[in-house]
């Protein structure tokens, strides 16, 4: 019997992640594991609901004191596959689970388990006053899937080897090609950057991407900015990461709008910020500058 757990990161988010367990307890396959890993957040502590345990493991901040997303995805994972998990279901905080989604995750990983299979999130609207519907298959009359990403109906497979277009908000995969793969890279830590780094070192050693119509998501209301300029800090030192890794800077419709705005500015090739030149990165005494990672391909 396939066993599936879910896994979910959390710093803060209580609500949405309330309404997640809630979700994954009444959908239509509950997961027999069900794990948030917190981010330096001692609130968030194992609870039941409708007969689904979330089990909590806890991890610090990160180096200068940002949230350790890759560290985190990787600890959950690991420890998911300690319960012995046959498949490990990551899903966004802030994402409910459809009625199919485990199920269809289950199904297509276990028939085709050297892919990393994703599935479409639609994004809600501000919650209304009555609430999301309660039951996960109520969600359906939501259902509207980022069009940024692909869009396969349920019951359709769509095998698509794009790592660029690979995100963590809710994707599965299988032990064998989770330690194939490696995990994320935790020298990521803050906002941005990792999960393109996860599919183009996915494709480097040999392991498909795929998408899976029936595992929907829908990603629950919360304000944003855009672009994102609080996490400014985070997407020039990881974006100065991902080009030593891949040769070029990923996130580059946000830097180009922090341009416009007068907040960085593009110098011999690479991104820094414009209103503080001690943190620049090309500053080789500069904390930034001292990522240095590697991908090799393996056979």
């Amino acid at each position: 019997m396939t066993r599936v757990a879910v896994v979910t990161i959390a710093h803060g988010r209580h609500e949405h992640l309330a309404a997640q367990h809630r979700s994954l307890a009444r959908g239509g396959l509950r997961p027999d594991t069900y794990l948030a890993v917190a981010m330096d957040d001692p609130d968030i502590v194992k609870e039941q609901v409708d007969g689904l345990v979330r089990d909590v493991v806890a991890i610090g901040r990160g180096p200068r004191g940002g949230l350790p997303l890759a560290a985190a995805r990787n600890l959950g994972v690991e420890s998911a596959l300690d319960t012995g998990a046959d498949v490990v279901v990551l899903l966004d905080v802030d994402c409910l689970a459809g009625a199919g989604l485990v199920a269809s995750y289950a199904n297509v990983v276990t028939s085709r388990p050297h892919r990393i299979w994703s599935g479409p999130v639609t994004y809600l609207p501000p919650r209304p006053s009555e609430g999301y519907p309660a039951d996960p298959a109520g969600l359906a009359e939501w259902d509207d899937p980022h069009p940024a990403r692909p869009r396969p109906a349920p019951g359709e497979l769509l095998e698509l080897d794009e790592p660029d277009l690979f995100w963590s908000l809710s994707f599965a995969v299988g032990p064998r090609t989770w330690h194939r793969l490696g995990g994320f890279c935790e020298d990521y830590v803050g906002y941005g950057g990792e999960d393109t780094d996860l599919g183009r070192t996915a494709i480097a050693r040999g392991i498909g991407l795929g998408w899976v119509g029936g595992a929907r998501a829908y990603h629950q209301h919360h304000p944003v900015s855009s672009p994102p300029v609080e996490h400014l800090d985070d997407i020039l030192r990881n974006g100065r990461l991902f080009h030593q890794r891949w040769g070029e800077w990923p996130m580059t419709g946000w830097l180009e709008e922090f341009e416009r705005r007068g907040l960085v500015r593009r110098e011999d090739g690479h991104w820094v910020r414009e209103d503080d030149p001690e943190n620049d990165p090309e500053r080789p005494e500069n904390p930034r500058a001292t990522f240095a990672s590697t991908v090799k391909e393996t056979p």
